[in-house]
């Protein structure tokens, strides 16, 4: 696992990725695999609630395990909160992570996330 030099980099590519992850299930918002050569500084991540009438608990953890796809469930790694069990009131959304306190992802690490219902939505930008 190298630790890539953001000082020298080619180029830098904007990206925004949304997640509907299944309710009760971590699942993988963000991997950066072991091997990438990349580091991934995240700007934001946000929880929308779009359930109109009911509150969902999100959670959002760095795992050190990145090599799984997507919407996978973690494999293996450990996790580390970023936020856990934090309220999100009906048709509101919470920031979990803007600018100000940004996260830089490195090599072998992923963003994982949970909801306790069936109605929100988690998304980054890079």
């Amino acid at each position: 696992m190298a630790n890539p030099n953001i000082v020298a980099v080619t180029s830098i590519l904007g990206e925004t990725t949304f997640l509907t992850p299944a309710p009760t299930t971590s699942v993988i918002l963000l991997p950066n695999a072991a091997s990438s050569g990349k580091v991934y500084k995240i700007n934001q991540i946000v929880a929308a609630n779009i359930d109109g009438s009911s509150a969902v608990n999100v959670s959002a953890d760095i795992y050190t395990n990145g090599a799984v796809a997507q919407g996978s469930a973690p494999s293996g790694g450990t996790a580390f909160a970023i936020v856990s069990t934090v309220s999100v009131p009906a048709d509101a959304s919470l920031i979990i992570t803007d600018k100000t306190t940004a996260i830089y992802l490195m090599e072998d690490q992923s963003i994982a996330v949970t909801r306790n219902r069936e109605q929100d939505q988690l998304h980054h930008k890079l």
